[in-house]
């Protein structure tokens, strides 16, 4: 099968049955070792063979190359990144559809889909689909403050999603298209908490879902993910649902401001 996504629901449809596969070639497995030990097999590399996914010391080949370019801004995929510049990272669905909704903005220096809050080091596509790692499809927004604030990435993330939905955006199903922010200081942590209360209190009975948690490793998706929407051949597919809901960071804005 191609590693393309595909539309709507369907996007991981072929791979997430690898997990049943593999938890019934892990049965399989275990019957027919227990059947021949006397070849030199053994359960434990039946299930290594078989089990879940463990991913990898190294990046995964299909990651972007070291020198690798933003497909828009033509600036570099990989940290250090120029003095001044902050750094913030958000799940809210399909990767591709999140980072074409920082990609172009005004202040943003560079941007790149990944895997964040799993269990195994360097996932693959593949691995994340299987439903058994825990990752996250996020997108990490690398930002000039001086242009563009940490709340107005906010607001993008508040309103261009539905942060009501637990492992869910419209058809995309799964733990990998959960909603979250992932502050890397306690001031993204501040302006996030109270972001989110605000806008809580904005659509009324809906409880948001979105978790704020520290940014945990990031993990870089494979190459041909990366500004995916800008790319020739791109399908245009967007499974995020927001809510509808305007969001009015004014008051936070002067706050952060302030401070």
């Amino acid at each position: 099968m191609s590693m393309q996504k595909v539309i709507g629901a369907r996007r991981c449809r072929g791979l997430v049955p690898m997990a049943i596969i593999l938890s019934v070639g892990a049965l399989l497995g275990e019957g027919f070792i227990g059947a021949t030990k006397g070849a030199g097999r053994s359960l434990g590399t039946a299930r290594s063979f078989f089990g879940a996914p463990t991913g990898s010391e190294r990046p995964i080949p299909d990651a972007p190359a070291p020198g690798a370019k933003h497909y828009i801004t033509g600036n570099t995929m990989y940290p250090p990144w120029p003095a001044g510049l902050e750094v913030a990272m958000f799940g809210m669905g399909c990767f591709w559809c999140s980072e074409n909704l920082y990609m172009k903005m005004p202040g943003v220096y560079s941007s790149q889909v990944g895997y964040a809050g799993g269990q195994i080091p360097n996932p693959s596509y593949r691995d994340v689909c299987s439903g058994q790692t825990g990752h996250n499809e996020v997108v990490r927004v690398v930002f000039d403050p001086k242009v563009v604030s940490y709340v107005d990435l906010l607001k993008v993330f508040w309103e261009r999603h539905n942060p009501t939905t637990l492992n869910r955006q419209g058809n995309d199903m799964g733990t990998q298209y959960r909603s979250g922010i992932y502050y890397y200081s306690d001031s993204q942590r501040e302006i996030a908490e109270k972001t989110k209360a605000a806008y809580q209190e904005a659509i009324g009975g809906r409880t948001i879902v979105t978790e704020i948690v520290p940014a945990p490793e990031f993990f870089y998706a494979e190459d041909y993910h990366q500004q995916y929407d800008a790319k020739p051949g791109a399908r245009g597919y967007c499974g995020l649902q927001p809510l509808g809901v305007t969001f009015d960071a004014t008051g936070i804005q002067s706050e952060t401001t302030a401070a």
